[in-house]
């Protein structure tokens, strides 16, 4: 005679904050958004400097994170 023994199969780990896609899509939206207004206000010619390299930052971690498992 013989005994089936079920086993539980173990849950799959969470991913961690940085591999996870909906947060890091966010943020990748966030800082696109940061860099328009950085480009667009007429107050600081430091935040209008580092404007192009936000939105470039932004641009390419969203097209990264893009391509991240759901």
């Amino acid at each position: 005679m013989t005994h089936l023994i079920e086993t539980r199969i173990p849950a799959r780990p969470k991913r961690p904050f940085f591999l996870r896609r909906s947060p890091m899509e966010a943020i990748a939206t966030t800082l696109i958004g940061l860099g328009f207004l950085m480009l667009f206000q007429p107050f600081l010619l430091v935040l209008y400097t580092y404007s192009l390299v936000t939105l470039l930052a932004g641009t390419v971690m969203f097209i990264i994170v893009s391509k991240f498992p759901e």
